[in-house]
């Protein structure tokens, strides 16, 4: 991994090439960088204000990127109207870099120091919606038996695996925690993460799918009847017959 210290020098070189480029009216840092808690194994990650077209200033600096510094690949994050380059340099530093139009420029959630430019007055990033993630819950756990029964045992894993991360974002959800990527589960009390331990699958075999299924829809059950007491009595029969076996 790269030292902090050569990754603030990629940083500032970044910032410095932004105030030269005269399609660029602002720049910010968001990630952990914004909230002053960036070390050796953090992304650098930067939007930049474009005035007009986005697509001349994102092959510009692609090209940048890769002439300068190094850089082995990129992908492209959808997120409208701005255009997200992920970049991977060596030593295994990623840049994110957000183009957005001037209109659009501006913070969304608390992670955004602005470097320089004017900023708009946007929406904040919606927050997952419990109602779904409840039905995406039952969903998995319902498509983990099924898989179950077809002996697709990798796909059961899949589905089990999902459940419980629908069951960290709910959790986190719950007590007001960052929700998106796991980003608060560090932050759950251990009487709430240890339990989840139970839902991980140690191996393919039937017998043992079948036990972290079980694990992990007793915390589902548990985690709606939080969110919504009516909705969990009504569930929490078919629930339990998902572990049952014949």
């Amino acid at each position: 991994m790269l030292p902090s210290h050569k990754k603030d020098h990629v940083r500032e070189r970044l910032l410095d090439l932004a105030r030269t480029d005269s399609s660029v009216t602002g720049a910010a840092l968001t990630g952990s960088h914004a909230a002053g808690q960036g070390d050796d194994w953090s992304d650098i990650d930067l939007v930049l204000a474009v005035r007009g077209d986005l697509a001349p200033e994102v092959d510009s600096w692609t090209k940048r990127l890769y002439d300068e510094f190094g850089a082995l690949h990129h992908w492209d994050l959808a997120s409208p109207p701005s255009t997200i380059r992920v970049f991977l340099l060596p030593d295994w530093l990623e840049v994110d870099l957000t183009f957005s139009p001037e209109p659009a420029f501006g913070p969304r959630g608390p992670q955004w120091h602005t470097v320089f430019g004017r900023t708009a007055d946007l929406d904040p990033f919606a927050t997952p919606d419990p109602d779904t993630l409840i039905g995406l819950s039952w969903h998995h756990a319902l498509h983990a038996r099924t898989c179950i029964e077809r002996s697709r045992s990798w796909q059961a894993e899949h589905w089990i695996s999902a459940l419980r991360d629908h069951l960290i974002t709910l959790t986190c959800l719950r007590l007001g925690h960052p929700a998106s990527y796991a980003k608060g589960a560090h932050l759950l009390p251990d009487d709430l993460t240890a339990p989840l331990e139970a839902t991980l699958v140690h191996s393919l075999a039937e017998q043992e799918l079948r036990r972290a299924l079980k694990a992990a829809v007793s915390l589902l059950t548990a985690e709606i009847e939080l969110w919504d007491t009516a909705l969990a009595h009504r569930l929490r029969p078919s629930l339990t017959q998902l572990t049952e076996t014949e």
